[in-house]
């Protein structure tokens, strides 16, 4: 944690990887000014709170400013797929829609570290965070598995398409099984919040809608259960080709 304004634009210049930042609600100031430039075209997720909140995190001069410094380096999908292609790899991503739970997010980590899985994608707003207790429940996967927090999935999703990916999303709302997709090729699959599932936006952008059978009274599983359905059999697909 890194508090003060001076402070938060120093970690900024000298390239601290920022999970978010909180910022007191109407905060004026021209080293305030300097904080928002400094940051204006980073992809660091900006909090407006009251300075109860701020107070309630540290009771040293916070100044109205308090940043938490990433557990991790965040990647970028479009650094990342042509090294991917350029190792020969097919890739295979997850990509978590509105999860905000660090438990599911950790447990899905897990999955994908130990299936194979080449990247998790998560946005910038409105998501999980790598944080202690995420790398916790990943048993430590998310040291080693890339991140990639972005700034619009929909950009993302229309960058992966053009890059030769097939977009997966899993929805109740799908009429394939999930075993009738083909996951043999570049694949990114969409995993939503187990309350609103993928949005509707990002579900328009998916090239194929697949859904998991269920045959009890409950109507829908865990996430990390899901995601781990369908990783592994990505990975059966993947495994029978080779």
């Amino acid at each position: 944690m890194i508090f003060g304004i001076r402070a938060v634009i120093e970690a900024v210049q000298a390239g601290k990887e920022i999970d978010k930042i909180l910022v007191k609600k109407d905060l004026q100031s021209e080293l305030a000014k300097e904080l928002f430039a400094a940051i204006r075209h980073l992809r660091i997720p900006v909090q407006k709170v009251p300075v109860e909140r701020l107070n309630r995190i540290t009771k040293k001069n916070h100044q109205g400013v308090v940043a938490f410094v990433a557990a991790v380096a965040y990647e970028r999908a479009e650094y990342l797929v042509p090294f991917l292609f350029e190792q020969g790899k097919i890739p295979l991503f997850i990509m978590l829609d509105g999860v905000t739970d660090v438990r599911n997010f950790g447990a899905i980590a897990r999955t994908c570290e130990c299936a194979g899985v080449d990247a998790v994608i998560i946005p910038s707003q409105g998501s999980v965070t790598v944080n202690a207790d995420a790398i916790k429940t990943s048993a430590g996967a998310l040291h080693s598995l890339p991140v990639c927090r972005e700034q619009s999935l929909s950009q993302t999703i229309r960058f992966l398409k053009e890059s030769g990916f097939h977009i997966v999303a899993a929805t109740e709302k799908g009429d394939n099984n999930y075993t009738e997709a083909d996951y043999t090729v570049p694949t990114c699959i969409v995993m939503g919040a187990e309350d609103k599932g993928v949005s509707q936006t990002h579900l328009s952008l998916c090239d194929e809608w697949v859904k998991i059978p269920l045959y009890g009274k409950i109507e829908s599983l865990n996430v990390s259960v899901a995601a781990g359905i369908l990783i592994y059999e990505a990975v059966k697909q993947r495994n029978l080709t080779n």
